[in-house]
């Protein structure tokens, strides 16, 4: 299998950042795209440059989903769409817990529930599913809820390769570090001040670095399956060990 396989495929987030430049890529190799996300000037706009079918549509919305689920039979299935909040799970909010299970992993589960059996019937496929690092790596500065979230996407993946044995439907996570995107703008609520502080002085992954990522294995043979790819800028690495010092009684 690989793109001469392949027909259709959704893509969730698809309005800017990785999920625009995944629908480009798509597009560019012949596949009818269904880009979703709730944007629909940002979709129309995508329509006119790709070709690609503007689909907008609350992820969060059951029914929604269902009904595009039905409107056609998809080959590849990119669950991309995500958000992130700032805090951890000390300060956080009821509405952000939901918010971010509601989008980062329920629509996952409902989308692959919906879509995959179809695949597995047809026996030919593929789900990429977007991750994190922060899905497998613990550190400092990240929401508590998304590196769950992202936990959840990592699981899901190794257990969907289970529940797909003995079928030719493939199933890809792939894991990025940093990426300029607009999520860093939104958490800020500042575009230009997340340029300047997360990307002017990083040689950062770019949208169209995952594309690349996506299109790889998607391409790939059918004999071969890209099960996992974690993508980082050359320049990142994750991990590290922080230790902090015993308490020292106040001098006199």
């Amino acid at each position: 299998m690989g793109f001469s396989d392949y027909r259709t495929a959704l893509v969730t987030g698809a309005s800017s950042g990785i999920g625009a430049a995944t629908v480009r890529r798509l597009s560019a190799e012949g596949l009818q795209v269904y880009a979703v996300a709730r944007d629909a000037s940002r979709l129309s706009a995508l329509s006119a440059e790709t070709g690609c079918r503007p689909c907008a549509v609350d992820i969060s919305d059951l029914d929604a989903l269902a009904a595009l689920a039905k409107s056609t039979e998809f080959d590849v299935l990119v669950n991309n769409a995500g958000q992130s909040r700032r805090g951890n799970i000390l300060d956080t909010t009821a509405e952000d817990v939901d918010a971010l299970i509601d989008v980062n992993l329920r629509a996952v589960l409902h989308l692959t529930r919906l879509i995959v059996p179809g695949m597995a019937r047809r026996d030919r496929g593929h789900i990429v599913n977007i991750s994190s690092i922060a899905g497998h790596y613990a550190f400092a500065g990240g929401n508590t809820v998304y590196h769950a979230t992202k936990a959840g996407i990592h699981s899901l993946s190794q257990q969907l390769r289970v529940d797909l044995y003995g079928t030719r439907v493939r199933v890809t996570e792939i894991s990025p570090a940093r990426v300029e995107t607009e999520v860093f703008g939104r958490l800020l609520g500042d575009l230009a001040e997340a340029k300047r502080r997360f990307f002017d002085d990083y040689d950062s992954l770019q949208p169209e670095d995952i594309a690349y990522s996506i299109a790889f294995a998607v391409g790939s043979p059918a004999r071969m399956n890209v099960a996992f790819m974690e993508v980082l800028p050359t320049q990142q690495v994750v991990g590290g060990l922080n230790f902090a010092q015993k308490s020292r009684p106040p001098a006199e």
